[in-house]
């Protein structure tokens, strides 16, 4: 299945001043754009450093990956539609960043516009 990025152009705008940030985040959109997941393990099995993490909420679930050699973070929910996986980016940041965030409730992009 195609697989969509809801906020993907915020991610690339959070990136800007930060140029190694920046590739290493558009390798993992090359990933994305060639995969065909139709179940979180598929995802999981694309990127061998990434979590999938249960959260409290009934039928809420992230998946938290490691980019650019473990140095960055992109928190993402997802669907799985009918002809789509959607992933919806809910954190993109570095290590350090990650550390200070709750995986289960952050939103950084919630309120913008793209």
């Amino acid at each position: 299945m195609r697989v969509r990025l809801i906020k993907w152009k915020n991610v690339i705008e959070h990136c800007q001043s930060d140029r190694k940030m920046l590739k290493a985040f558009h390798r993992f959109y090359e990933v994305v754009n060639e995969a065909d997941w139709s179940t979180p393990q598929e995802i999981i099995q694309s990127f061998n450093n990434s979590d999938l993490v249960t959260c409290k909420k009934p039928n809420t679930t992230r998946i938290v990956f490691n980019i650019g050699q473990n140095k960055y973070r992109l928190i993402v929910g997802y669907f799985f539609a009918i002809k789509e996986t959607v992933l919806y980016i809910k954190f993109v940041g570095t290590h350090k960043q990650y550390d200070s965030v709750d995986v289960c409730n952050v939103d950084m992009f919630k309120n913008v516009k793209r």
